[in-house]
């Protein structure tokens, strides 16, 4: 299992590969053959690399813990370990930033394979020569090499690479300190769809959730969150500190971010809202204080605002420059003092000339505008009558504040639709 150009598909690789399950209370030696003491546990540190090199083993040396350098190692076999030397310098371990203790840290612990897109529990870690040093290369996810390690050492030594993950393909979440540690490329993470993403993030339990997350770009985690079910992403969030997730938060669409910190309990929330801008939170408030029957409860604040006197060049500047959000669909025209006077659509603006003013294009149909106080059948109904892609949402002197997506309509409705069924099977009168 694993791609092809993987070091695994290397035949002097499969042979060399040994169990690090196995490794654990084997012996270490001097060069002259005399026992130091029995391995506790090995050391990697995470970097650049692919595959992360050893730097060193934690030996039990009578009734102390001691940190042998990775460089000391001559011989690594599966029932012993030799060093270079018979004078070692023997040094109290301290975890240092970027590493990580294989047995302690890794072995039992979740683990994303990004090429197989799922979420497994390593039962065995293998270490093999490469590039002149010993390196992480494998990752073990049977349930026989699980079994293998309850018994005794004669068999629990013996490598059985049943099902084999190249350690290139691995995301490694957490270690003992609860940082994030990761082989596998950032960059194979950006290529997944935000949706498998959440299939990923909802496999996961406890902090690694919080630590996978922590491996994608900001941008691509907000569009992860958007993608998780409810339950899921409350769990996520409990786990996040309030500077993570009002990063995350204000990434998202309005109407998303406002959905979720309507669920959250008041204490949550407000520590999540303190944490973000003041123009951010002003505006989330303001989303979360409506009910979500009511239009102003699922617009989105996301929109292109040009003035009528404005070009259409201008008018598509603004579009490129807020391409990031989801305004395909045109501009928003405003009169001097603010009110709506159109919604014209990008095809009408690349159709006309550059220097045209946006008033020349302003014409029937015009938009069909709801207030922030719209029920949401009355906006199902306009919406059908309106067929486009979105709707304005206007306030009391007719500016506009947001508008309403097809797809806002579908969650809210699909809401509706799941609190129906809970007060039916409940049995409780809506």
């Amino acid at each position: 299992m694993g791609r092809g150009d993987s070091v695994l598909a290397r035949k002097s690789i499969r042979d060399a590969l040994v169990s690090v399950a196995g490794l654990i209370g084997c012996p270490v030696r001097d060069d002259e053959g005399k026992d130091i003491g029995k391995l506790v546990d090995v050391v990697v540190r995470h970097g650049e690399e692919t595959y992360p090199a050893v730097t060193g083993l934690i030996v039990k040396v009578g009734s102390r813990k001691s940190f042998i350098d990775g460089a000391r190692i001559s011989k690594l076999a599966q029932d012993e370990i030799r060093l270079s030397s018979t004078k070692i310098d023997l040094k109290e371990f301290i975890r240092r930033e970027g590493e990580s203790l294989l047995d302690a840290d890794v072995i039992d612990h979740q683990i994303v394979d990004v090429d197989g897109l799922r979420v497994v529990r390593s039962s065995d870690l293998y270490l093999a020569p490469l590039d002149r040093e010993i390196r992480l290369v494998a990752v073990d996810v049977s349930f026989v090499s699980f079994l293998r390690r309850i018994f005794p050492s004669i068999i629990r030594r013996r490598p059985t690479p049943d099902k084999v993950v190249d350690w290139s393909t691995v995301a490694s979440l957490t270690d003992g300190t609860g940082q994030v540690r990761t082989s596998g490329p950032r960059s194979a993470l950006s290529q997944l769809r935000p949706a498998d993403l959440a299939d990923l993030i909802e496999d996961l339990v406890g902090r690694e959730q919080g630590a996978l997350i922590e491996l994608l770009d900001p941008d691509l985690a907000a569009d992860v969150l958007e993608e998780m079910e409810d339950e899921d992403l409350q769990g996520l969030l409990r786990g996040l500190s309030a500077e993570r997730a009002a990063e995350l938060l204000a990434r998202m669409e309005p109407d998303e971010s406002a959905e979720v910190l309507r669920d959250l309990d008041d204490e949550h929330r407000e520590s999540i809202l303190n944490a973000m801008t003041l123009e951010t939170s002003k505006s989330l408030r303001h989303l979360v204080s409506f009910d979500e029957t009511l239009a102003g409860g699922i617009m989105t604040t996301h929109s292109v605002l040009c003035k009528e006197t404005d070009t259409v060049a201008k008018a598509l500047a603004q579009l490129v420059k807020h391409r990031a959000r989801d305004i395909s669909d045109g501009v928003v025209v405003i009169d001097s003092k603010g009110k709506l006077r159109d919604h014209i659509q990008m095809i009408e603006l690349v159709s006309a000339a550059p220097t045209s003013l946006l008033r020349e294009l302003i014409g029937p149909p015009l938009p069909t505008a709801v207030s922030l106080n719209t029920p949401l059948d009355e906006v199902i109904e306009e919406f059908s009558n309106n067929r486009g892609s979105s709707i304005i949402v206007v306030d009391d002197t007719y500016r506009p504040v947001g508008r309403i997506m097809a797809d806002d309509l579908v969650d809210a409705l699909v809401a509706r639709s799941e609190h129906r069924g809970f007060a039916q099977r409940s049995g409780a009168s809506s």
